[in-house]
Parts: C-alpha cells; sequence; structure tokens
C-alpha cells in the first residue's frame, strides 16, 4: 500500500504490488506518527511523510495544495498543535493555533481526497475523546450521542466536520474517526513528561484521582489506526465510522498513579491539587487531567482488533522496561 501519512498531519497509500502499499504521512515525526510508519512500513507499506519541509521520503503541504493528492490507497491526518505543550501558555494565541493546526489541515487534506481523479479507499481521522463529558458514572461507546459543552468539545466537533467527504467521494472511500484518549509510550506523549517525577519519587494522583483515565499504548493505537485503514470489503457507509482509540481497561487516575509507581518501585505519595494543575496548565487545559470520561472501545473490538497491552500493568512494563 502507498500511504501518505500526516503526522500532525496526513497519510495516504497506493497499490504498487500484491503485498505491498505505498503510504503517505503528514507530520511523520510525530509521537504516534513515528509509530504508525513502524508499523506499515513492517507491514511492507511504503511510506510518505507531508512536511512543510520538503526532504527524501516526503512531499510538503505545498506541492500537496499544487499538486494534488498523490495516488494512494489509504491517508490518515494526525495533525495538531500538542494540547500538553509545556512551553506554550494557554492564552488566545495557543487556543487559536490548537483550532488552526487540526482543523486547516484536515480541510486541505479532505479537499485534495475529493478533488483526486482517484481517491484513496480508506480516509482516517484521528481526533479525541475530548468529545465526551467527563463523569464519574457515565460510560461512553462508538454510538453515545454528544453535543459540545466546552472548549475542546467543540474543536472535536469542528475538527470531525472538517474531514466529511463529499457525497459522491464517499460512496467509494471509507471514512473513519478514531478517538484516542491518554497516549503512552516511552518515547513521547504523557509519559515523557510524568516519569521523571516519578523516578524521583515525586509522583502523585491528580486532583482527586477518582476521576476516569481513558489511556492506550501507543502501539495499540498505531495498530487501531491501521486496522481503520484496511479497504473496504463492500460499499463503504456514507458515515464515518467512530473507534474509540482506548484500552479496554477502565481505570481511575489513582489506578494509573498507583500501577506506574508499583512497576518503577517508587512511592506515590505526593498528590497534585485540581487548583494547582489548572493554575498551571490553564483552568480549560487542566481538566482534561483532573477530569475524566469511561470510555469504551466496543466497536474496535467487535471489530477484531486485538490489543497488545490492554491492562496498565503489560503496557507500563512495556514502557518503562520492566
Amino acid at each position: 500500500m502507498t500511504s501518505l501519512l500526516s503526522y500532525g498531519k496526513p497519510y495516504w497509500s497506493k497499490e504498487i504490488a500484491a503485498n505491498k502499499l505505498t503510504n503517505r504521512v503528514g507530520g511523520g515525526s510525530g509521537f504516534v506518527g513515528r509509530e504508525l510508519t513502524r508499523l506499515l512500513t513492517n507491514k511492507g507499506h511504503e511510506v510518505t511523510v507531508i512536511s512543510r519541509q520538503p526532504g527524501p521520503g516526503k512531499i510538503t503541504w505545498g506541492e500537496l495544495e499544487s499538486s494534488g493528492l498523490p495516488a494512494c490507497e489509504g491517508a490518515v491526518n494526525l495533525a495538531g498543535e500538542n494540547l500538553m505543550n509545556p512551553f506554550r501558555w494557554w492564552n488566545e494565541s495557543y487556543k487559536k493555533d490548537l483550532f488552526s493546526s487540526r482543523i486547516d489541515t484536515t480541510k486541505t487534506l479532505a479537499r485534495a481526497i475529493a478533488a483526486s481523479p482517484s481517491p484513496p479507499r480508506s480516509w482516517v481521522l484521528v481526533s479525541g475523546v475530548a468529545c465526551y463529558k467527563p463523569s464519574l458514572t457515565a460510560q461512553y461507546t462508538e454510538d453515545s450521542e454528544w453535543t459540545p459543552f466546552d472548549l475542546l468539545s467543540k474543536l472535536v466537533k469542528e475538527w470531525e466536520a472538517s474531514a466529511l467527504l463529499p457525497e459522491d467521494v464517499a460512496k467509494t472511500t471509507k471514512q473513519s474517526v478514531v478517538r484516542p484518549g491518554v497516549v503512552l509510550g516511552c518515547d513521547g506523549g504523557a509519559m515523557k513528561q510524568m516519569l521523571l517525577p516519578f523516578w524521583l519519587g515525586l509522583g502523585g494522583t491528580l486532583g482527586s484521582g477518582n476521576q476516569p483515565f481513558p489511556w492506550i499504548h501507543v502501539s495499540d493505537l498505531a495498530g487501531i489506526i491501521a486496522h481503520a485503514l484496511e479497504p473496504p470489503a463492500d460499499t463503504p457507509s456514507p458515515s464515518p465510522q467512530v473507534f474509540n482509540g482506548v484500552a479496554p481497561a477502565l481505570n481511575t487516575n489513582y489506578e494509573f498513579t498507583k500501577e506506574l509507581g508499583r512497576v518503577i518501585r517508587r512511592p506515590t505519595i505526593f498528590p497534585v491539587p485540581g487548583f494547582v494543575v489548572n493554575t498551571l496548565l490553564g483552568a480549560e487545559r487542566g481538566m482534561v487531567l483532573t477530569q475524566g470520561q469511561k470510555v469504551v472501545p466496543e466497536r474496535t473490538q467487535e471489530s477484531g482488533f486485538q490489543y497488545k497491552y490492554p491492562d496498565l500493568t503489560s503496557a507500563l512494563k512495556e514502557i518503562v522496561g520492566s
């Protein structure tokens, strides 16, 4: 498969041999993008990155807009400014960048797919679970109805809407949306910022610790995206199929904290009050850590996807090398 991947941008593919697919990946240097590239390459796919800078194995966004979408079997959009960027203060400029980095690139890619004389057979957008309202009791599956209730849920709404293809293109291109939770891995994501204080024995729960903590190992998220990229067996549905990109385990922040401490053999006795998190990150961003949702990957499991790391113990042991 030829795939054009956008890690922080998109992904695409073109069949060039019976078992080899070419992939285009936008923003391929990102945390999830790197893992997805490794997985696709290991599966015999040829991956091309969509990037702001030209280089071997890359095409630029300018080339995409001027020359159109290269022939491909699949496309993936992983674009977006890092929500938890520790070097950016939570202000209007940052919020604007969160929206534009996701919505503008998604629109660009969706337009390129629609204008292609031979659109890809699969198109996957990776958004997030922020669409589901935080609750200690409610449980969300892919079929749960939701309406925007805050800034981040509004972002997801506009983001997913910007990926929709025209009806005539949707008749041949399978549309999917993967909504990941907190992505865990050894070389990026949330763990990159958490591990040092935990290794120093300074780790602790965030806020009450009772909030749900929807998480997924980066290898499983890449697997779900690749699973969603598989060409349709028959005529695609006119609307996107949603997959919750979370582990099947339902854990709280307290359970995550204690298990990480146990795996690395460190105490976790320094809780961080919610007001401290909100002061450091901004209330709208801080709630991602101090509140949470019980998200169930019902359709993901029904589709036949097999998790490598379905529980915290196996995921954390792989990440810390225990």
